[in-house]
């Protein structure tokens, strides 16, 4: 199999930023839950897995300001793909 082949049979639909900090907050939630205090592991987990996906919005929206802003067509391509076609 090719190195750039996906083995996803399934094409999965992007998550907008938005849906993105609804999930890190719903984590967070969980995390925080009484459910989770006699997990301290998982309580961790939700908590980084949460802080994880807000820092991925962070860069994935200067990702999209760097591919607004240069002048290069080649450069902005490729931002974009990185962004997903955005």
């Amino acid at each position: 199999m090719a190195e750039d082949e996906s083995t996803n049979t399934v094409a999965m639909p992007q998550m907008r930023p938005d849906e993105m900090h609804g999930l890190a907050k719903r984590l967070r939630a969980r995390a925080e839950s009484v459910l989770l205090r006699r997990q301290p592991e998982q309580r961790r987990d939700l908590q980084t897995a949460a802080s994880l996906i807000d820092r991925l919005v962070q860069v994935l929206a200067e990702v999209r300001r760097a591919a607004d802003t240069t002048q290069d067509e080649a450069t902005e391509r490729h931002l974009r793909e990185l962004l997903g076609g955005a």
